[in-house]
């Protein structure tokens, strides 16, 4: 769909009345929604918001989080959101990167030197800027697992790029509503945004509660798969359709379980650089992660995976330019390992993360995807252990259920793995790793493997 207007504006053009949000289980039409953006548009305008300027958004998922968003877009705003987790020392030095005017804080402490401090508030005219689909709109900070976090800069264009590929694939259209369970200062969060608004059908945005009041009356969730296990096992009542599952390893039984239950389930394999989801299939156990999207190229090089696409990203913001994120023959090679059979992707790991035990070579996220078969593991990451005789050998962090027994896990997994893999260390997965996003640190997990085996 090519839209001239902003999305929201086309769907009230098409049916003012009909249903476009739940806010903590208040409706909201689409001409509803419309108001409620024009008015926090002229707000932030009258506090000195225009067409261009850099808003840093800091909040955690909440109704007045994803209208902010609207707003700001409607405005014409480069918007960077940010985890309210992040350690302040980081954005400190990030920040000034960015060339931001503004800073919106919904969750924590503003004050961000050099921004000014915007408050949600309204006002009295309408504001608009002119829909520009090649507009630079979202500035989406990378995981930052080797160094600090980049921004990948994309337009509406490529958002809307990004949401018809899945669309192609996933149904979601008409009274369908999908739950805004990830954060939109991840890439997977906005990309439910952005089909939502693609689809013109029903999003439903909750503050933090129980997955199983979130989901009532929702018929599309992104979820991994520990939380579709616990929702599965419980007495609750849900109208789901649809799961997206990542995260980690999908065990057939589940997605069997699923589908008995109605519920038809997909997995894929996306990157912050294209705006989410570049491959997808229907979860059948296997593990690969699909064809590519339409819209989506993808070639092999050497084992590692190249892209272009629609979706793909302006470049990297930083100091006020972009930086291209594809090399000369103008792919983007993504340091992933692959392997591609009857035109469907495996992915072996990172190539950044592979290392050589006794001059073996382990891929780490081989050994995870096994670990990660266990009943009572609900994450698993392995990294390099500096060893005099071998060189390196493999170290387990796992979180698990509560009660489960991590002694046990070693003589479970003797058999699932060749001896120079089975890791010669387990630790339990401590809290202060989980900062709070998608992605764990491994640069941040073996620093502090390193500091409790070796003090």
């Amino acid at each position: 769909m090519i839209f001239t207007d902003w999305p929201w504006r086309h769907w009230r053009a098409q049916n003012a009345d009909k249903p476009a949000l739940r806010l903590n289980g208040q409706p909201l039409s689409w001409g509803q929604l419309c108001q409620r953006i024009d008015a926090l548009a002229s707000g932030f305008a009258q506090q000195g918001v225009k067409e261009g300027d850099g808003v840093m958004l800091q909040a955690h998922n909440h109704p007045d989080t994803l209208l902010a968003w609207l707003a700001l877009l409607q405005c014409g705003a480069r918007l960077l959101p940010v985890n309210p987790q992040l350690p302040r020392p980081l954005l400190e030095v990030l920040l000034p990167q960015m060339t931001l005017r503004f800073a919106l804080v919904l969750n924590g402490m503003g004050d961000y030197t050099g921004l000014q401090t915007l408050e949600m508030r309204d006002g009295p005219d309408r504001t608009c800027a002119p829909w520009q689909a090649d507009r630079l709109a979202t500035m989406t900070l990378t995981s930052g697992s080797t160094g600090l976090p980049k921004a990948a800069v994309h337009t509406c264009d490529a958002h809307l790029a990004s949401a018809e590929g899945v669309l192609a694939l996933l149904p979601f259209a008409g009274d369908d509503d999908w739950l805004l369970s990830l954060p939109l200062f991840h890439v997977s969060g906005q990309g439910i945004l952005w089909r939502w608004l693609l689809a013109g059908a029903r999003l439903t945005v909750c503050d933090k509660q129980p997955l199983e009041q979130m989901l009532e009356g929702c018929t599309h969730a992104s979820l991994v798969p520990t939380q579709l296990w616990r929702l599965l096992r419980s007495d609750a009542q849900v109208a789901l359709k649809a799961v997206l599952l990542g995260g980690a390893a999908i065990p057939v039984e589940l997605t069997l379980e699923a589908r008995q239950r109605g519920i038809r389930c997909w997995c894929g394999y996306g990157l912050t650089e294209f705006a989410s989801t570049v491959c997808a299939k229907e979860a059948d156990g296997k593990a690969d992660v699909g064809s590519v999207l339409p819209g989506r190229s993808l070639r092999l090089v050497e084992d590692e995976v190249w892209l272009k696409a629609q979706s793909m990203a302006s470049g990297y913001w930083r100091n006020g330019t972009l930086t291209p994120i594809a090399n000369a023959e103008g792919w983007f090679a993504t340091r992933d390992r692959g392997e591609i059979d009857q035109g469907r992707l495996t992915i072996l790991g990172r190539m950044d993360n592979l290392f050589f035990s006794g001059g073996e070579g382990i891929q780490p996220e081989e050994i995870e995807r096994v670990i990660a078969t266990h009943p009572q593991v609900s994450q698993a990451f392995v990294v390099p252990l500096d060893d005099v005789e071998f060189g390196q050998r493999p170290v387990a962090v796992v979180e698990c259920e509560t009660g489960a027994d991590i002694t046990r896990l070693p003589l479970w997994l003797s058999d699932k793995l060749a001896r120079f893999q089975q890791p010669v260390h387990w630790l339990v997965l401590p809290p202060e790793l989980k900062n709070g996003g998608i992605k764990i640190s491994r640069r941040a997990l073996q620093e502090w493997v390193n500091h409790s085996l070796k003090g």
